[in-house]
């Protein structure tokens, strides 16, 4: 047996009314879950703990298992690890992502244009923060290049417990209520005042200017946290473990867990990611001798953070009638038998362009026995019909593995 997680990050949403009162996924043409859904257990699940705020690092621990309550340090460590970067036990690490404020006399008084610089290249990136490394590092703090907007910065020594908000909770919203706080707060807002600074009239801002694109032009730290420690997923589960992600985040907690990294050309984190190599990856990591894969695709989440339901839609439909059909073809091709687990890890509604803590609706689907227990779509409301709840999200796994 066979076992895959179809995870679309953010898919669940709220009703939108240029929809007609639906969300995205029940506006989408999702052929393949039509057809799946009526043979699958179908319930909610609430992925993130009383208490947690609702991130993908919480949520996505959950869904692989890890109680978020035992296992979470911050989410920022989470990235580190995935970047290569030596963390000492005292070592803290924040998030440093590369944005778009408006232009102020004052940078208190400035609004979150854009979370991601519009989604600015990573090339673009390596060559701002490399700049702002001769300016900013020292014997304290040092800043690391990561993937397009997504960057660390590590405080050698740190201390936790500031109050840090995340870009994205915060689109459109002026930032003077949001800027960090805490034993550290003024050296971090420091440093980004000084990065706006240096940023201004940076070489690679007055081109994406010139090209009508969002300048980065400051950044903004948050998600501090230390090193962290996961029990080994074959341990927890018997199971030889993978990864597919294009974030950071993601494949941080894959190796943490032991779980190999299987990196696709073309994935970009957002819709035009490369859906068809991450399936039959997926698939050639199953045939050749892993049990359990783990394909995660941030596509519907950037889109619900921009507030854009057309793409995120888009994003929905290539998962159904790419990534979900290729792995079962491939796999009932070989004469596999599987068991596939459809379901985001949190909501991210568009019309408010970050994330909640609402349950999520999930499938379990086993390629040899009919599991329907009432659904006649994959939707919010389909799986809120059918009265399957699981209250503790990390043994939402346990369900998929139980399954016979």
């Amino acid at each position: 047996m066979k076992y895959i997680v179809v995870l679309g990050d953010g898919m669940a949403d709220w009703k939108i009314d240029s929809l007609g009162g639906k969300t995205c996924l029940e506006e989408a043409d999702t052929p393949t879950l039509n057809k799946l859904a009526p043979r699958s257990e179908v319930g909610l699940c609430k992925t993130v703990p009383d208490g947690m705020k609702p991130g993908s690092d919480v949520a996505n621990m959950s869904v692989l298992g890890f109680n978020p309550k035992d296992y979470y340090t911050g989410r920022s460590p989470l990235e580190a690890v995935s970047m290569g970067i030596e963390l000492c036990d005292t070592d803290v690490t924040l998030r440093c992502n590369l944005v778009t404020l408006s232009e102020e006399e004052n940078y208190a008084d400035s609004t979150m244009v854009d979370y991601s610089a519009g989604e600015i290249t990573t090339e673009e990136a390596a060559e701002l923060i490399a700049y702002l490394k001769k300016h900013l590092d020292n014997e304290k703090f040092t800043l690391y290049p990561g993937i397009s907007y997504r960057h660390c910065l590590v405080v050698k020594d740190g201390v936790t417990g500031h109050e840090l908000t995340p870009p994205h909770d915060i689109s459109d919203r002026k930032i003077t209520d949001y800027l960090p706080k805490g034993e550290l707060g003024n050296v971090y807002l420091e440093m980004m005042k000084r990065s706006a600074e240096l940023l201004k009239n940076h070489p690679v801002n007055i081109k994406r200017i010139a090209e009508g694109k969002y300048p980065a032009n400051s950044i903004w730290l948050w998600g501090e946290g230390t090193k962290p420690a996961l029990s080994p997923f074959e341990k927890e589960r018997g199971l030889k473990g993978g990864i597919i992600s294009a974030v950071d985040l993601v494949k941080g907690i894959g190796m943490l867990a032991g779980m190999k990294i299987i990196d696709v050309e073309g994935t970009t984190g957002n819709y035009d990611t490369n859906f068809k190599g991450k399936a039959e990856a997926a698939a050639r990591a199953l045939i050749g001798g892993l049990d359990f894969v783990y394909i995660h695709m941030e596509a519907p989440d950037e889109c619900g953070h921009h507030g854009d339901f057309v793409h995120k839609i888009y994003s929905i439909e290539q998962i159904d009638k790419i990534v979900i059909p290729t792995l079962m073809d491939k796999l009932q091709a070989y004469g596999e038998s599987f068991t596939m687990l459809v379901t985001p890890d949190h909501p991210t509604p568009c019309a408010c362009k970050t994330h909640v803590s609402e349950p999520v609706p999930y499938l379990i689907y086993l390629s040899k026995k009919n599991l329907g227990n009432g659904a006649a779509r994959y939707t919010e409301d389909e799986a809120a019909k059918t009265k399957q709840y699981v209250a503790d999200g990390h043994k939402l796994i346990e369900r998929l593995l139980s399954v016979k």
